[in-house]
């Protein structure tokens, strides 16, 4: 269906919110790692360091400029692909990344893939039959998980499936992959901690979203003309009901973002968020900054794709 110049030009208009608040972010960023104590030169040259050689290291390293200047040779190099180079390991970032990034993407894919379509049956599940007791126990368990933290629901996992039945192993980094069934079992309790905290925050949203749509008039109608509750929900309430479910999906695949840091933690997995929790113990701070922009995009990303959907979607909007 053909779409108005009005779609369009708010497309681009979010498209160019999403590269202002992208550059803001990436300021906020770098001017925050600054403040991180200590300084970098002392903390790789050791305390017994001469003032001198500090102070070489520094000129060598470019710290001793102003820090406007480096966030704009940063900022240049960041556009440009060059994320630069490790304080400690002095390797090139994109490099250390790299690896990193092809595992955390996968456990994200993996949640996505698994607690998306659950999550969304059982919020709609819960949206046509509101107020009866599978809406009831839908809701509680739901508030349970979202009231309880990520790094509580990972320590929960490893007490209940590591500790007290033995079925996964607490660590995923350092277990023998050897087969398919092993790679599973080692990649089992990240999996099921972060997707009981994406399902809560999925299924609320939903459940809102369709109640929303199934309380307007023209779905009323549609049931009092005797269409069935499975037909009002599925052929003239969901299709209405797109945009606010794409920002529902959106946002809580956004805590992936944050609960994978502490997943990544507890769980000893070898990800982005791993390798930034050891940048910021070593002072690494192109390696902060790099993941830092990495999550900043991933959350910004998801969040403008939820509303270029919602736009989109919109049946005002169409000619």
């Amino acid at each position: 269906m053909l779409r108005s110049s009005t779609t369009w030009l708010l497309v681009a208009q979010r498209l160019g919110i999403a590269l202002i608040t992208l550059v803001i972010v990436s300021f906020a960023v770098f001017f925050a790692t600054q403040l991180l104590p200590g300084d970098v030169a002392q903390i790789l040259l050791g305390q017994a360091a001469t003032p001198e050689a500090v102070a070489g290291l520094r000129t060598a390293m470019g710290l001793d400029e102003p820090a406007m200047l480096r966030f704009i040779h940063w900022l240049t190099g960041l556009a440009t692909g060059d994320l630069g180079v490790s304080y400690v390991n002095h390797m090139e970032i994109s490099t250390l990344i790299a690896g990193r990034l092809a595992n955390s993407l996968e456990l994200a894919g993996v949640v996505a893939a698994l607690s998306t379509p659950v999550a969304l049956c059982l919020g709609i599940l819960a949206a046509m039959y509101r107020g009866t007791l599978l809406d009831r126990a839908i809701s509680v368990a739901t508030i349970v998980v979202i009231s309880v933290p990520e790094f509580m629901v990972a320590t929960l996992a490893v007490l209940i499936f590591a500790v007290w039945l033995g079925w996964f192993p607490a660590l995923s980094y350092g277990v023998d992959v050897d087969s398919i069934g092993a790679m599973l079992r080692a990649y089992a309790l990240p999996v099921i901690s972060l997707s009981f905290v994406v399902s809560a925050q999925m299924i609320r949203m939903t459940r809102a979203a369709m109640i929303e749509t199934i309380n307007t008039p023209y779905v009323e109608m549609a049931l009092l003309k005797g269409a069935s509750r499975t037909r009002m929900v599925l052929v003239h309430a969901l299709p209405n009901a797109l945009g606010p479910i794409a920002n529902a999906v959106a946002l809580s695949l956004s805590y992936l973002v944050g609960g994978v840091i502490i997943v990544e933690t507890v769980f000893n997995y070898p990800g982005v968020a791993k390798l930034m929790v050891d940048a910021v113990a070593t002072r690494d701070l192109p390696l902060i900054q790099s993941c830092a922009m990495i999550f900043c995009f991933s959350y910004l990303s998801l969040t403008t794709l939820a509303d270029m959907i919602a736009i989109l979607s919109n049946p005002r909007l169409r000619r």
